[in-house]
């Protein structure tokens, strides 16, 4: 199923025939995270983004109501192009869903953020294996102990990716993401997981774990569920988001995020 275009793959989502995560679907497309909230909050939430460009990085923003962004994809329903959601109210998650439309109100705005999948296409690209594609799994997330800079009434501590390299294939994969800031580029760590907080490298809080074989190191990206983490202390009284490794795949190829 990954030759699916862009365009196949959400209409697939729109009917409910593809319900799982979009790892490894429609090589060479960008894949977005997303943040949907109240207007009145969007500020803020803009201003943390632009603080913490590496866990963040906005792609596209709506129109307060809009389901819609254009620059990001043609006939695009925000509402029911991504696999599944979760709803928050103050904080805390009520429901996950695989579609919003009942929960829609006018006054929503809806923030679209790079994601680490799109690096995956280089890193393959150049000879390297990303491990939760080989294996055909959602790729492992944790929460960490690493601050993110606070604005307005958000703020909290980032969320990581993790894919395990050889130590020579962790210089590559460093060299290439660098060349990709919009989708989280460079890692932020490599090595030992305890020195950012992680305390059991085998049990993700999302996603799914991975083989890592001896002498591989784990290296680990900014990683756009930090909003997340930030939606639990800020306690909107409304928001929503993508489920972890569900995302939005734009018209938009990885190629043209290249720096260099």
């Amino acid at each position: 199923m990954t030759d699916l275009t862009p365009s196949q793959l959400r209409q697939r989502i729109r009917s409910g025939e593809h319900t799982g995560n979009t790892s490894g679907f429609c090589p060479g497309y960008v894949q977005t995270n997303m943040v949907i909230l109240p207007k009145d909050w969007a500020a803020d939430f803009l201003q943390f983004c632009q603080k913490n460009p590496k866990p963040c990085p906005v792609l596209g923003i709506s129109e307060a109501g809009s389901w819609e962004i254009p620059e990001l994809a043609t006939d695009l329903d925000i509402r029911s192009d991504i696999p599944s959601y979760k709803i928050f109210e103050n904080g805390v998650v009520t429901n996950e869903v695989n579609d919003i439309t009942e929960f829609w109100r006018d006054d929503l705005v809806t923030f679209m953020l790079g994601c680490s999948f799109s690096f995956e296409e280089p890193l393959i690209q150049s000879g390297l294996e990303v491990r939760n594609v080989t294996e055909n799994c959602n790729v492992p997330m944790y929460r960490t102990t690493i601050d993110c800079n606070t604005a307005g009434r958000f703020s909290g501590t980032m969320v990581v990716s993790m894919r395990p390299f050889l130590p020579a294939d962790s210089i590559r994969a460093i060299q290439i993401c660098t060349r990709f800031p919009s989708v989280h580029g460079a890692p932020v760590h490599l090595g030992d997981p305890s020195l950012i907080g992680i305390k059991d490298i085998n049990s993700p809080e999302f996603g799914d774990p991975v083989t890592i074989n001896e002498n591989e190191l784990p290296v680990f990206w900014a990683c756009g569920v930090t909003p997340q983490v930030a939606l639990e202390q800020a306690k909107p009284p409304f928001c929503i988001t993508h489920s972890p490794g569900c995302m939005l795949v734009t018209d938009i190829k990885n190629s043209s995020l290249s720096i260099m």
